[in-house]
């Protein structure tokens, strides 16, 4: 099937996702009094950036979007829906449930964390696997891994207006360019991953700095869930148009796209340990905070990340448009580009290592 055959409706799908969007989250902002509200009290949990309390709801305008997406295909085109996808619709709404109920009730970490196991394990009984090992159940780890280290990454990062937001975007638009590099004009994931999109550019209104909501543990579960799953899908277990699986392309891929998630929670991690603290101790320590510290103004670190993760999209898209024989000139070029941006990042995040201690719990 060619695009122009849905051509009209993906872009009047895409511009109803974006108004929806856009008018349910400014209704939200008018009338929000309570809900999902973080910094309102000295009993908070959660360490954010900005030091206003502000609503933490947004979240809900992308899983709307995903239901909506969802239930459209069903509608108007003639496909059945798969057992993969079945997995996705069932984890990414296991993750919303269990972001609501962290931003509603401030649930303990313990909990939280078994909530991200089920997720993975959802995916996981699905045949939503990363496919790298030759047994099975090391396969089954690196998924789970895989899922709850995202899970984690995207609700670290989600610390700074804006963050979390374009880099959800750039790692749709990697899957979408996939998607359309394989001419799935007619799959449900084309389809969600527009609505999902729409719904982030919608709510970049409100949370672009000086914002005035977040999108919440609701959003960073859910887009947490959601991101892993398109990244196994679509980068992990991607098929070039030559229907070859080359592991070291696939994996260096699924590092570009993620690339700033897997830095800044890598650095944190590292640096935590190093101090002989949890990883999961919340602070003002993240790579967004430490570029902050060196005189960058918010918008200016919102820009930076969004920056270096566009320019690794370019790169994805030349390794797919334009690489026909994958090489270790390759490899070692892809490597080199990403340890040089961690090891920029470390270095700055080491110099202000000190500068802020850390002290409650994300």
């Amino acid at each position: 099937m060619d695009i122009q055959d849905h051509l009209i409706f993906y872009i009047a799908f895409f511009t109803g996702s974006f108004l929806f969007s856009f008018l349910i989250n400014g209704l939200f902002l008018r009338f929000a009094s309570s809900l999902g509200i973080r910094n309102h009290d000295s009993n908070d949990t959660i360490v954010r950036w900005g030091s206003t309390s502000k609503p933490a709801f947004g979240g809900i305008s992308f899983y709307i979007s995903f239901l909506v997406s969802t239930s459209l295909f069903a509608i108007f085109f003639d496909h059945k829906i798969e057992q993969e996808f079945l997995g996705l619709l069932a984890a990414s709404s296991l993750g919303f449930i269990v972001g609501l109920a962290d931003d509603a009730f401030n649930t303990r970490p313990l909990l939280k964390f078994l909530g991200q196991v089920m997720c993975g394990v959802i995916l996981i009984l699905t045949n939503n696997v990363i496919d790298l090992f030759d047994i099975e159940l090391l396969n089954y780890l690196f998924t789970l891994f895989w899922v709850i280290g995202l899970m984690n990454s995207i609700n670290m990062l989600d610390n700074m207006d804006a963050i979390t937001t374009s880099i959800s975007l750039t790692i749709i638009c990697s899957a979408l360019f996939m998607i359309l590099l394989q001419k799935e004009y007619d799959s449900i994931y084309l389809l969600v991953l527009m609505g999902v999109a729409s719904s982030l550019f919608g709510f970049l209104y409100y949370n672009w700095h000086p914002s005035k909501m977040y999108m919440g543990d609701t959003g960073s579960q859910f887009l947490g869930v959601f991101l892993a799953c398109i990244g196994i899908n679509y980068f992990w277990n991607f098929e070039d148009v030559n229907e070859n699986v080359i592991f070291s392309k696939q994996a260096l891929t699924a590092i570009l796209v993620f690339i700033m998630p897997i830095i800044d929670t890598t650095t944190v991690v590292i640096n935590r340990l190093r101090r002989g603290q949890s990883p999961f101790v919340g602070g003002k320590d993240h790579t967004t905070h430490c570029l902050s510290y060196l005189g960058f103004s918010d918008r200016h670190v919102a820009f930076t990340f969004a920056g270096i993760s566009l320019l690794s999209l370019v790169f994805v898209f030349y390794i797919y448009k334009y690489v026909t024989n994958w090489s270790y000139i390759h490899i070692i070029s892809i490597l080199g580009y990403c340890l040089t941006l961690f090891i920029i990042f470390y270095a700055i995040s080491r110099k202000f290592e000190f500068k802020h201690a850390v002290k409650k719990e994300e």
